[in-house]
């Protein structure tokens, strides 16, 4: 299960960056709480959304992502297999 925490966001966060993602929050006028620029290697975050809204958000983006599993360490990749077998409810 996935808990709506700082902490939560903050590891999401963190696992963009090692894969080579820069995370930025922007004012913008995006419904969901993430969008992935794919050319450039950037997720833009609604500074707006809620912080439910920005966890989900993110997690589907990565949910869809192919990362290099090499590029992270042993607690990032559990993490993120966790988040792939974790179904989101919106």
């Amino acid at each position: 299960m996935l808990t709506f925490t700082n902490h939560t966001l903050e590891k999401m966060e963190l696992l963009l960056k090692t894969a080579g993602y820069k995370v930025r929050y922007e004012k913008g006028n995006f419904k969901t709480g993430a969008c992935l620029l794919l050319s450039s290697r950037m997720i833009v975050i609604n500074r707006f959304s809620n912080l439910e809204s920005k966890i989900l958000g993110i997690a589907e983006l990565l949910r869809g992502m192919e990362i290099d599993y090499n590029l992270l360490d042993e607690k990032q990749h559990a993490f993120l297999l966790q988040l792939k077998q974790t179904k989101l409810q919106l």
